[in-house]
């Protein structure tokens, strides 16, 4: 038995009998999503890897088990991209801020509004927060965008290499750097802490950003009402 055993065996005892329950119908509900793409003991694999990335960051546990299954899901999707052979894929965006509550979530929000299925989207923290920022879900919401349901989370290494391009905001050291990827920075006030009011032109910034992003990706945004 590997290192990695014992450590996911570790991390499964932790959980409360209810949680583990929903560790394994995680298994099966992605069992389904990936039929014919991963294999059973793949995705187990991954989602007692996730656990493990999860826990020692985690500030609480109730959201461990769709925590776990999300960040799976995320890093299936990215193990496909990097073993699919296909040159059409569409390009994959990844963005990176300290607590993926706030800046990084606003910009996923609206990478997939304005794009569709046009870009492969995904988001991650390197100190995940407990929660969204709920005055940056607000500001969302005025634009017809709902992020309520999203839940910080960290990045994992098959998601970096899978992005094209990986936006950073505020992360400094912590964010990942990888030989041969596009980095962009983004100098961005934090609004963690602001009000409703000191989000909109963060969120607004965020927006013409992405914009130029997808203008430099080839993607033509879809019209917002």
């Amino acid at each position: 038995m590997t290192t990695q055993d014992l450590t996911s065996i570790q991390a499964l005892a932790s959980l409360t009998t209810a949680e583990r329950l929903q560790i394994r119908q995680s298994a099966a509900a992605l069992q389904r999503r990936w039929q014919g793409q991963m294999n059973l003991e793949t995705i187990e694999r991954f989602l007692l890897e996730s656990l493990d990335i999860l826990l020692p960051k985690a500030r609480v546990t109730t959201w461990i088990p769709v925590l776990v299954e999300r960040l799976t899901n995320d890093r299936l999707r990215a193990l496909v991209r990097l073993e699919s052979d296909r040159t059409d894929l569409a390009p994959s965006v990844l963005f990176l801020c300290v607590h993926n509550a706030g800046r990084s979530q606003m910009a996923a929000g609206w990478m997939r509004h304005l794009a569709g299925q046009a870009v492969d989207v995904y988001s991650g923290g390197s100190e995940p927060a407990e929660s969204l920022n709920q005055a940056v879900v607000a500001a969302m919401k005025e634009k017809g965008i709902d992020i309520s349901r999203e839940l910080p989370q960290p990045w994992a290494d098959e998601i970096v290499r899978a992005a094209d391009v990986i936006v950073t905001m505020g992360c400094g050291d912590a964010c990942p750097v990888y030989p041969g990827k596009r980095y962009v920075d983004w100098e961005l006030d934090d609004p963690a802490g602001r009000p409703l009011e000191e989000v909109r032109p963060i969120r607004d910034e965020i927006e013409r950003r992405v914009r130029v992003l997808l203008g430099e990706l080839g993607v033509e945004p879809k019209a917002v009402d």
